[in-house]
């Protein structure tokens, strides 16, 4: 029977960070991953989601945008064949370079399926025909998409006319009518895909607006850009039936019926805990999920849970800290999680991105505050680039106006500009030590600091 210090099962951002900074410990680590390294975000999500996007968008300035700029292409198309090619390209070049960071670092890995069981001095890793006992473990399994128990589902789920996120990222065809169920980021981030490149797209969503728990204001003029590229949104709506290629909806106006050629199920992901073994260790669970505490760690000592599979914020950059935390505890070194300013980002045209509180969350919450905008037209670099447009960027700050407690962006670049006010948040920067620093001219970052100075 082999020895390790830690064991890590999944090989997702939690899985794979995790083994790594183990190992550039001294640590000796094996990972098990009965798929392939890298997870749902870089084999299924984040990574080919945003390849591409990035295609649509050229298409978009080719088509259109281009001749605002003095640029003509002649009849520009969005090719759907070749932007899967490079998608898997992009996806085969990033899990290559995981899978040799973890073999430079002389991480042990097992491609099977690892079955779990708790002995008196730690664990055992049943691995195909291994056996391997470890001091520590690491659960990394991830998340799966939430199949609804709909009438039709199943039956479309086997013929291939309903698709999860797995399928639709292989698609060869752009389907005429696509029906998108939900309208969280992956939803609303393949409408935006599918829309662009000639698809008649439908979202079909339950509550009464789009994007999950971000800004009210932020959501409706996202809501506004999309549904001026065509996209139809029923709200506050629940699908009931989606057999014979039609889905049925309740709305509040009553039934619709909506045909489609593809159904796309976007209701949400639950964490992946088909583990063997796992069942019999009395492991704590709350809404399908493992317990852990603020160091990751489960309530059985010794055995940790992070990224999706914990359930608390299924975000491959939240996973990644959090693996971090969970192997600085193992080890021995202060560390924990904080969750006040996770960063989130909808990489739609023009990109939304927010953190913090909203002011609506802060309301609810009764703490008292100071809401500042300023429009994405007063940025320079921004105009030059896109144009006037409705973006803007908001600042919910303290009721005494000293710290930033949360930030919603809708503008080009969002992605990248969500960052400094995440840094902010989280360590409470004052408002006048970031009001003399200097921004670079001229950048779109430079919104955060009209805002700030907004009366």
């Amino acid at each position: 029977m082999k020895t390790y210090d830690i064991a890590v099962i999944g090989g997702g951002p939690a899985g794979y960070l995790a083994a790594e900074r183990a190992a550039e410990a001294g640590k000796k680590v094996i990972l098990a991953e009965k798929n392939a390294v890298g997870g749902v975000c870089l084999n299924e999500g984040c990574i080919p989601t945003k390849t591409l996007l990035h295609a649509a968008k050229i298409f978009e300035y080719g088509q259109y945008k281009g001749k605002e700029f003095g640029v003509s292409c002649e009849n520009p198309r969005l090719h759907h064949p070749r932007a899967i090619a490079r998608k898997q390209d992009v996806v085969k070049t990033l899990v290559g370079g995981v899978s040799s960071a973890l073999a430079r670092k002389g991480i042990d890995i097992i491609q099977t399926e690892a079955g779990l069981r708790k002995e008196d001095n730690g664990f055992v890793l049943t691995c195909g025909n291994e056996t391997i006992r470890t001091s520590k473990a690491l659960i990394a399994t991830g998340s799966e998409p939430v199949i609804p128990n709909i009438p039709g589902v199943a039956g479309g789920l086997a013929d291939g006319s309903v698709l999860t996120s797995r399928e639709i990222l292989e698609m060869r065809e752009i389907p005429e009518q696509l029906v998108v169920v939900g309208a969280g980021v992956i939803g609303l981030e393949m409408a935006a895909y599918f829309s662009i490149a000639g698809s008649r797209v439908t979202v079909v969503e339950m509550t009464g607006h789009i994007g999950g728990p971000i800004d009210m204001e932020l959501s409706q003029t996202l809501q506004r850009n999309l549904e001026n590229m065509g996209i139809h949104f029923v709200l506050g709506s629940r699908i009931f039936d989606v057999s014979g290629s039609t889905a049925c909806v309740k709305t509040p106006s009553g039934t619709q019926e909506f045909p489609y050629d593809k159904l796309l199920m976007c209701m949400g992901r639950k964490p992946s805990l088909n583990i063997p073994g796992l069942s019999g260790m009395n492991l704590y669970m709350e809404h399908g999920a493992p317990v852990v505490d603020k160091h990751c760690e489960t309530n059985i000592p010794g055995l940790y849970a992070a990224g999706d599979v914990n359930g608390k914020y299924m975000l491959a950059h939240v996973a990644y800290r959090e693996a971090e935390v969970a192997v600085n505890h193992m080890m021995g070194k202060a560390d924990e999680m904080n969750y006040t300013a996770i960063p989130g980002v909808i990489y739609t045209q023009p990109e939304a991105a927010f953190c913090g509180l909203t002011e609506q969350q802060a309301t609810e919450k009764g703490i008292q505050t100071i809401v500042k905008k300023a429009s994405i037209n007063l940025n320079g670099r921004h105009i030059a680039e896109n144009g006037l447009s409705g973006g803007f960027c908001k600042l919910v700050l303290d009721g005494k106006g000293q710290t930033i407690l949360g930030a919603s962006l809708l503008c080009s670049y969002a992605s990248e500009i969500i960052y400094p006010l995440t840094l902010m948040i989280q360590n409470k920067i004052p408002l006048e030590g970031i009001k003399r620093t200097i921004f670079p001219h001229p950048t779109v970052c430079e919104i955060i600091r009209e805002t700030i100075f907004t009366e």
